[in-house]
């Protein structure tokens, strides 16, 4: 299984020198400073002072940083009934937990799909999947809420895991990596006697790593920066996340002293996700060059 993925990121590397031209890496690097460009301000309105933040026409770049807005941020957070701790635990705790079940559900639905295509109904259950893709998760907002509701999972943490659990990207994406997988690995498990949950686990799992790190990480970062779910189904103040916390930070309608500190606790909040993705960025690379690849 070594020598596979070894040979996998052998023939990314040459798949990248092979397509990749000068003009193509000129392109690639201007649209990539100009997504760049809201982190940048994002930071840089971090330190405005409030005279630069409210400037017409406004100013991109901070010409007099100050930590006042993070003086704000922290006496705002001081004032809050339910401590900061726990809207940080429940952002953390919901994001890991739908990470996780994200990766185990989408690679057992994709398993089947890519490795046994005849199976009865695969083609259209796949069908289903893609369809499901052209629908914004707003679309299907009232009949998740009417569904937990009937559950009683209003303002627990399962009504908010549930309802984005499983995902018809994840599974698309698992099923486009394992398709590269050779069946040859399959079969010579089944003559040794490996079941078929013993190849899922040792053999497919460790050999689509990039796709399912990659499934975390957008995963991840999807939850963790989620504000509609949680707004549709929590009640109580315990039970609210970041996204949440941070509307309350602006002090309501028509105050707008705190807008310092809410650019200030965006940097914070945004901090995490950059430097997950920084340090995993490989694998994200890997999996999008091969989900569309036939070894």
């Amino acid at each position: 299984m070594a020598t596979i993925a070894s040979r996998r990121r052998g023939r990314y590397i040459q798949l990248i020198k092979r397509t990749a031209s000068p003009g193509q890496y000129v392109i690639m690097t201007f649209l990539a400073l100009v997504t760049m460009l809201p982190i940048v301000y994002m930071v840089s309105t971090a330190f405005k002072p409030l005279e630069e933040m409210f400037l017409y026409p406004p100013r991109f770049l901070v010409r007099h940083p100050t930590l006042r807005n993070f003086a704000e941020l922290l006496m705002a957070i001081d004032s809050f009934t339910v401590p900061v701790a726990r809207y940080l635990f429940n952002s953390l705790l919901i994001a890991s937990v739908t990470a996780t079940g994200s990766v185990i559900l989408s690679s057992l639905a994709a398993y089947p799909l890519a490795k046994y295509p005849r199976m009865p109904g695969a083609k259209l259950y796949f069908t289903m999947i893609i369809s499901a893709l052209m629908f914004a998760p707003e679309v299907t907002q009232i009949p998740r809420y009417l569904i937990v509701d009937r559950l009683n999972l209003i303002d627990t943490y399962f009504g908010m895991i549930l309802p984005v659990l499983a995902g018809s990207y994840g599974l698309f994406l698992m099923k486009q990596f394992m398709e590269q997988l050779p069946v040859e690995l399959i079969e010579a498990a089944k003559v040794d006697g490996a079941s078929e949950w013993r190849i899922f686990w040792q053999i497919i799992m460790p050999l689509v790593r990039p796709a399912w790190i990659t499934l975390i990480i957008f995963s991840f970062i999807g939850t963790w920066n989620d504000f509609f779910t949680p707004l549709i189904f929590t009640r109580s103040e315990q039970m609210k996340t970041l996204p949440l916390m941070m509307s309350n930070i602006g002090g309501g309608p028509g105050v707008v002293a705190r807008w310092g500190a809410v650019a200030a606790a965006s940097m914070m909040m945004t901090l995490p996700t950059l430097i997950i993705f920084v340090l995993l960025q490989h694998y994200v690379m890997e999996t999008m060059a091969y989900s569309g690849i036939k070894s």
